[in-house]
């Protein structure tokens, strides 16, 4: 998008940049960065390397999540005047990034905000997985805390939709061994590491195929991780009469919601399942 020549204020420009790979930065967002006469960076210090490496000597401004909420009405007040481009640290933008904040204000403000779009990791991971991204929920990084982590992953056990989690090398190979404990040893995964790097893995398997690799080689446990969990298909089929016939009894014991996971524990069945069976099939 070009400024026409009766647009008072400035535009800015977010810029998505390369995630591992120099050369895959768009000639686009090469263009932004060399005409605007400054770029908002996460780490000036790690954007300054990647426009060393293009001959970009345009100035630099920090804005990370730390001063984001601080510096947002300057930036406002120079976007009245100026053109600015955004970068994070690498890939795209707000994607678990800073700079959500600033454009929302931009909006507010109507000062013109332009994606100039290029990589993303969950994207370009997604991509190569072999699972489906029809339909996919990001959930950023896995909880550091066991307990918290434990209790998201038993919550998305039954999800159709792929997942997608960011997760530290650091914590990999535990985060693993929850997912085969809340969603199985059968669950499938992929486990996508140093995506557009040298050392670029992409393992697709088992929970417990996966973790399985991880042990054999302490090296593959270092690096960027992701992880994508294939949904699951839940059967149409399966309320039978045995079922039923339990629910019947329950349902003039005990009230719904016992009811329902009583049936849950005994037959296995996801309790979604068994409320909108009740909700068809049985009066209140």
């Amino acid at each position: 998008m070009q400024k026409n020549k009766n647009q008072k204020n400035g535009i800015l420009y977010v810029v998505a940049t390369p995630i591992g790979n120099m050369q895959d930065i768009t000639y686009r967002a090469i263009k932004i960065l060399h005409t605007v006469p400054l770029i908002a960076a996460e780490d000036t210090r790690h954007t300054k390397n990647l426009l060393k490496n293009f001959n970009i000597k345009n100035t630099t401004i920090s804005l990370h999540k730390y001063n984001e909420h601080h510096i947002t009405n300057k930036m406002l007040n120079l976007l009245h005047t100026k053109d600015i481009a955004l970068v994070s640290n690498a890939g795209t933008p707000t994607i678990h990034d800073p700079g959500y904040h600033l454009i929302k204000s931009c909006h507010k403000n109507n000062i013109t905000v332009v994606s100039i779009p290029g990589p993303c990791a969950l994207i370009a991971a997604l991509s190569v997985s072999g699972i489906s991204g029809n339909n996919f929920y990001y959930q950023g990084f896995l909880p550091k805390k066991i307990c918290l982590r434990k209790k998201l992953l038993t919550k998305i056990k039954y999800r159709k939709e792929t997942t997608i989690f960011y997760e530290s090398c650091h914590r990999i190979l535990q985060s693993i061994q929850d997912i085969m404990m809340c969603l199985g040893n059968n669950r499938i995964i992929v486990l996508a590491k140093e995506i557009t790097k040298k050392w670029e893995q992409i393992k697709y398997g088992t929970s417990t195929e996966i973790f399985s690799w991880l042990k054999e080689q302490t090296n593959r446990q270092k690096g960027e991780m992701i992880i994508i969990i294939k949904g699951i298909k839940i059967k149409k089929e399966t309320i039978t009469k045995k079922i039923h016939h339990t629910l019947s009894i329950l349902l003039k014991e005990v009230k719904i919601k016992t009811a329902i996971q009583l049936t849950t524990n005994i037959y296995k069945i996801h309790k979604n399942q068994i409320y909108k069976y009740i909700i068809e099939n049985f009066k209140k």
